[in-house]
């Protein structure tokens, strides 16, 4: 039963793992990228070599103590695609 377990949660991992595999922003078009995060709500995506960014459609998507920040990504069309946004942690400092 253990060991049924734990190659359900490895199975469960791997394609988590898996679905979040795509090409770099740079080879999709502006559009096709901004479409992925309207059309998720969150997804991270490939930026570069060895390079990752979580992207958000709104504040929503964002923890209670993060903001919005405009972000912008290279595209097979556009070297500054306005994808979506990105949280940032807030500061009570001002």
């Amino acid at each position: 039963m253990r060991s049924l377990l734990a190659f359900l949660a490895l199975a469960l991992t791997a394609s988590a793992a898996t679905a979040q595999v795509g090409p770099p922003t740079s080879q999709r078009s502006c559009s096709a990228n901004r479409q992925l995060v309207l059309k998720d709500g969150s997804v991270v995506l490939d930026t570069g070599p060895m390079t990752y960014a979580r992207f958000v459609r709104s504040g929503a998507e964002c923890l209670v103590d993060q903001f919005p920040g405009p972000a912008w990504v290279p595209s097979s069309n556009n070297p500054q695609c306005f994808i979506g946004y990105r949280c940032k942690d807030g500061s009570d400092d001002f």
